[in-house]
């Protein structure tokens, strides 16, 4: 009898160990999964402005009318509850959902399919077990009909879209280079934005093994413009360093520029929760890539307009303009204040042919997130109703030309385009000036070395 007992206890601590052990795996497979969804921003995309997270509802504008993301909580009536591994799985990997129409592919699941085996499951294990469920029911698109129609859909993943097949690590080649190429070609989904698009609106190419089109800036979307990621000049990353690259992607900012636009989500909801490992992989990939463009020519400083602002010598509008409105951030030799107000000479984002993110932050504003690292937001006002389009054209004009930029003048037919569907960066208000800013440009002041330090 006391044998009997002895393996009966055995027995059930060997069970109990057992389930201990299933639920350690569980948690740090969901652990996992939360980290993943960082990775992968996507509470940006599927979190309405005050909503709930993950439940849907944001709208996001297409060239055919606006579609809202969906509710990915585990609620089983409006999210994915009632979805299998599989249901989801193929999902991510083939745009197909468990009612059998293909979703719109402003959710990038030609990046998502990359993903490993692991990686699904534990992004699958965190949607179903780490995040509440929500009733939120989701939102139909607002593209009319026929447009509206799913079948087009299927065609385009039939052309565009590559034939899923899960991420299988190589034992050969650079360990972290191959890990920043899985983060950036896969849940971090970078060339949804930096990748020109098609005549299908589908991206140009999904790796740098598809063509040199691949990360090297994107169109217009939203008033912004997405600038090269890759290791060239004329508007990419070749004056950046890997530890500026991870700085700015942790923080938002670094000695060179801040970030703007769409960036700051993917910064404040993605970037600033990665390790240091994956965001140092990040960087070393996006510095091998090679120059799309090699013939582009390198920022070299010219301190001539320096000189001249800082003893209040001006001869253009625009030059009158950066003095007055500008210059008390940003200086007089356009280099700004480290991190706080970034520098404009040698800035990437002015290296270019096209002006529209300088105009639109000239109109709208901008502001830098708060990170855990870096909590200061730091707020720029816009000018969108104190300076007209002319002026607006003429400062942008100024910025992109002087102190070396090698950008593109703007013009005021490009400013009253943008400035139609221009709305104030939130969290902005309009910039505050001294007296004189009524719309016509005031006489040159004297120089002021406080403000316009070189």
């Amino acid at each position: 009898m006391k044998k009997h007992t002895q393996r009966l206890l055995a027995a059930l601590s060997l069970l109990l160990s057992g389930a201990s052990m299933a639920a350690t795996t569980d948690a740090q497979q969901i652990k996992q999964g939360e980290y993943l969804a960082r990775a992968g921003d996507c509470i940006a995309c599927h979190t309405a402005p005050q909503g709930k997270p993950y439940a849907g509802g944001l709208g996001m504008a297409t060239p055919i009318g606006k579609v809202y993301s969906t509710n990915i909580t585990p609620d089983k009536q409006h999210g994915i509850g009632n979805w299998s591994f599989e249901d989801f799985d193929k999902l991510m990997r083939t745009g197909v959902t468990k009612q059998g129409y293909t979703v719109y592919p402003a959710m990038p699941y030609p990046s998502y399919s990359r993903l490993s085996d692991a990686d699904m499951r534990a992004l699958y294990a965190y949607l179903m077990h780490g995040v509440p469920a929500n009733a939120s029911p989701n939102r139909a698109s607002d593209i009319a009909w026929p447009l509206s129609m799913r079948f087009p859909l299927t065609v385009w993943r039939w052309v565009f879209a590559p034939t899923p097949a899960p991420y299988t690590p190589t034992a050969a080649g650079d360990q972290q280079l191959l890990r920043g190429a899985y983060l950036v070609q896969g849940l971090g989904h970078c060339g949804a934005c930096h990748t020109a698009r098609g005549v299908g609106m589908q991206e140009k190419a999904l790796t740098e093994l598809d063509s040199s089109a691949y990360l090297a800036g994107g169109a217009a979307i939203d008033g912004w413009v997405a600038p090269s990621l890759r290791n060239e000049h004329g508007g990419g990353l070749a004056r950046w360093s890997e530890a500026d690259i991870a700085e700015f992607l942790k923080t938002g900012r670094n000695s060179h520029s801040a970030s703007f636009g769409a960036m700051n989500d993917v910064v404040a909801h993605s970037m600033q929760y990665m390790s240091k490992d994956d965001l140092g992989s990040i960087a070393k990939y996006l510095k091998s890539l090679p120059p799309a463009n090699p013939k582009a020519p390198p920022f070299v400083g010219d301190d001539k307009v320096a000189k001249a602002l800082f003893a209040g010598k001006v001869d253009t509008t625009g030059a009158q303009l950066y003095l007055n409105n500008c210059a008390g951030c940003h200086r007089s030799d356009g280099k700004g204040y480290s991190k706080a107000f970034p520098a404009l000479a040698g800035n990437a984002v002015l290296q270019t042919a096209d002006p529209t993110s300088a105009i639109n932050i000239v109109l709208s504003g901008g502001m830098v997130p708060a990170t855990h690292t870096a909590p200061s937001a730091l707020v720029m006002g816009g000018y969108a109703k104190t300076l007209n389009d002319q002026q607006i054209a003429e400062v942008v004009s100024f910025i992109q030309t002087s102190w070396g930029n090698h950008g593109s003048a703007a013009t005021a037919a490009q400013v009253a385009k943008l400035r139609k569907s221009a709305v104030p960066v939130q969290g902005t208000t309009e910039a505050s000036f001294a007296p004189g800013r009524s719309g016509t440009v005031p006489a040159p002041p004297q120089a002021r070395p406080n403000v316009m330090k070189q």
